[in-house]
């Protein structure tokens, strides 16, 4: 790999990580102190945090969109504005009011700088050769909930969720900006051209179910990412044990990640991606039948499958219908996955009361079920075009 792109791995991984800890991660460790702190129920933060993914999610053609005509360094950098002013925004929020058009404002930032964003820009880079950059900037990000929930659980020991979000904030302008302002300006001529009027894309029998098992997958995804730690307690897992299962999450994406990149790269992503959805019902079925205190084998398996599953978020795709408008078409495969994403949190919330742990039941099945659809999907690309060539 040249120096050029491992700069940009470099750059866009970190980016990456600050991105999804300061948005997507935040309310697991906040949601409770704001709504203490502004005399609401907690379900009122999940709520405007689900509203923040639908809009992310909404505006995921059109961001995919754009990157496929100009590139994806101006959306980035837009990215870390806005979400540097929801972030500052929900600091200062003193009411549901506030507090939600901060989140808003924080989901129209994650629709222009999470994931399929970056990976619109990779494939608008490297065009059929992005499937290693994407696994380069995943294998950083993995740790996003592993460096941002302490970090966030430090802030509200010491300088309370206020001056969390704030120096969230300040973060996205003094190092956030900087690294995205670092991806190449223009495509290094891999990519393929982009017409000048919007495309038709049909939305064909493998569009709908790379859709399907996308928004299944990710609503798990969601669902764990707030609610992890309280569903491992309903097994008998103690607070301690339930904290450090979450922390073991990142690493477990990691370790899958460099799997896939090594061993798994040979092979077409839909193997890998199949694979994935398997380890969460495994982990089920082990905390369900040995309880709490396998917490931490629970978040191993569903880390690493988790890990695998944002590659082929943006790999699958590329190989099945190739790089032409692919930023565009990433935002229309994964638009219902947000929307999806957005009623996980408060979903899952709600019936873990009433559920207790066999609210892992659901989680499973949603898994198994975006197996189901994936075993449907042929392993071909439209208009003839062939599969990248597995990386070395």
């Amino acid at each position: 790999m040249d120096r050029q792109r491992l700069g940009v791995i470099v750059a866009l991984g970190t980016a990456q990580t600050l991105a999804w800890g300061s948005s997507y991660y935040l309310p697991a460790i906040l949601a409770a102190p704001i709504a203490h702190d502004l005399e609401m129920s907690s379900n009122w933060v999940f709520a405007a945090f689900s509203a923040a993914l639908v809009i992310s999610g909404l505006l995921g053609p059109r961001v995919g969109r754009r990157i496929d005509r100009v590139g994806g360094r101006q959306v980035l950098c837009t990215s870390n504005g806005l979400l540097a002013a929801g972030l500052a925004l929900l600091g200062a929020s003193t009411s549901v009011w506030t507090m939600s058009a901060a989140w808003l404002l924080l989901g129209i930032g994650m629709g222009f700088g999470l994931y399929d964003a970056a990976f619109g820009a990779l494939g608008r880079i490297y065009g059929q050769e992005a499937r290693r950059v994407i696994t380069g900037i995943t294998l950083i990000a993995g740790f996003a909930s592993t460096v941002a929930w302490p970090l966030s659980s430090l802030g509200i020991e010491t300088i309370g969720w206020r001056g969390t979000c704030y120096v969230w904030a300040v973060a996205h302008i003094v190092i956030g900006l900087p690294l995205n302002l670092s991806v190449p300006r223009a495509e290094l001529g891999s990519a393929p051209p982009v017409a000048t009027t919007k495309p038709s894309i049909p939305i064909d029998q493998t569009m709908v179910l790379l859709s399907f098992a996308f928004a299944a997958a990710w609503t798990v995804t969601s669902a764990m990412a707030v609610h992890l730690p309280r569903i491992v307690e309903t097994f008998g897992a103690t607070p301690a044990q339930a904290v450090f299962a979450g922390m073991l999450i990142g690493p477990a994406q990691v370790g899958a990640r460099i799997v896939e990149a090594s061993l798994l790269s040979r092979f077409h992503p839909l193997l890998s991606t199949r694979l994935a959805c398997l380890m969460h019902p495994i982990g089920a079925c082990v905390i369900g039948l040995f309880g709490g205190g396998t917490a931490a084998a629970f978040a191993l398996l569903y880390g690493a499958g988790n890990g695998i599953l944002t590659i082929a978020r943006g790999t699958l795709p590329l190989a099945i219908f190739g790089p032409e408008n692919y930023a565009y078409r990433l935002g229309l495969i994964g638009a219902p996955s947000r929307i999806c994403q957005a009623l996980a949190p408060l979903a899952f919330g709600l019936l873990i009361e009433p559920l207790g742990h066999y609210v892992i039941v659901v989680s499973a099945g949603l898994s198994l079920a975006a197996l189901i659809a994936l075993m449907l999907v042929p392993q071909r690309r439209t208009h003839g075009l062939q599969p990248p060539a597995p990386a070395r």
